[in-house]
């Protein structure tokens, strides 16, 4: 079996400079990470990772929570896209992933606890953030390295978090379908328990009193963030008396079961009622009709939030950052101007 004696050898190099490549360091050229590489390559060397994280007292390993169980998470392809851009960021750094599958949220904080105090990571992602969330808190106490994709619920100048400017997104998608002519704009919120849910619920109402339009209790209803959400939404506006022309949906998993359902009854988007959504996964590509709806680059969020995570590891003294990911909204065929009479034909 090769030894790291054996690669250097074969690369001309010290043992030392050997192990620098196994870690990446910034340091060696990469001219000679090259070399060293094909040299392990050649000769079958595999690193000891585990004999590694015990010298150097780091699994290099980084923790993900998803916000409910992965059979519900992964429904919404929100979470692949997001894990895809968080695996990019640690595969350049050589580091792995270990993932939460609590079923609840005790269970979810029972997984997290095993992971810090079993010293399984060097640190965490949460894929979420939420109103006074005992993990963020917890993470705290230990100083623990984490960051938070989304805006945390309190000590927001303490946590590293990365996200997009979810007010100003929902106030503008908001602002697209009232310069389209609707005044009776509904929204379709997830969990208010997610200050992202929050956010965009406070940016659509902005846009709604901005434009002097009536702010009406009932046009605002939450699900969660799946397409059965979606279907029950509809359900409650569309048995209004006075049902909305227009929606502002916070989810592109939700926004299909509102299509979905919208066409069960007979109503007709865009000619009846305009819908907008976030995220712009595939479906909202070939949703029938495409939807208008809110690019946040969910893979640059992912991305951003690993790369950051390895540097906190890394340089334990590095400050507190927020970074904010662009989003840019894209319009499709789910929205279009209104005219009165298309109402009153449905």
């Amino acid at each position: 079996m090769a030894t790291i004696k054996d690669v250097a050898k074969l690369a001309n190099v010290a043992p030392s400079t050997v192990s620098r490549v196994i870690a990446n360091n910034p340091r060696i050229s990469d001219k000679t990470k090259v070399r060293v590489r094909e040299a392990m390559g050649e000769l079958g060397y595999h690193p000891n990772f585990i004999a590694r994280s015990l010298a150097n007292k780091s699994t290099e390993a980084i923790g993900l929570v998803i916000p409910s169980s992965a059979d519900k998470a992964f429904q919404n392809p929100f979470f692949p896209e997001i894990i895809r851009g968080i695996s990019k960021g640690v595969h350049q750094k050589h580091y792995s992933l270990q993932m939460s599958t609590g079923e609840t949220e005790d269970e979810i904080f029972e997984g997290v606890m095993q992971m810090v105090e079993g010293k399984r990571v060097d640190g965490i992602i949460l894929l979420y953030s939420r109103v006074d969330d005992k993990l963020t808190g917890y993470l705290k106490r230990k100083k623990f390295p984490f960051v938070i994709v989304g805006k945390p619920f309190k000590d927001i100048e303490e946590i590293t978090h990365v996200d997009n400017d979810n007010y100003r997104a929902a106030k503008e998608v908001t602002e697209h379908l009232i310069y389209l002519g609707h005044e009776q704009i509904a929204f379709v919120g997830g969990n208010l328990n997610f200050v992202v849910t929050i956010d965009r619920l406070l940016g659509y109402e902005k846009a709604i009193r901005n434009a002097n339009l009536v702010y009406r209790d009932e046009y605002i209803v939450h699900e969660e963030f799946l397409k059965e959400g979606g279907q029950e939404a509809v359900k409650e506006l569309f048995s209004l008396k006075e049902p909305p022309t227009a929606l502002v949906v916070a989810d592109d998993l939700m926004a299909l079961g509102v299509l979905n359902m919208l066409d069960t009854m007979g109503i007709n988007v865009p000619n009846d009622v305009s819908v907008v959504s976030f995220n712009n996964v595939m479906l909202s590509e070939v949703s029938r009709p495409p939807l208008t709806t809110v690019d946040i680059n969910i893979f640059q969020l992912g991305y951003e939030a690993a790369k950051n995570m390895i540097q906190i590891i890394e340089e334990p003294l590095e400050p507190m950052k927020r970074i904010i990911v662009p989003y840019r909204i894209v319009e499709r065929q789910s929205c279009i101007e209104y005219v009165k009479e298309h109402l009153q034909s449905v």
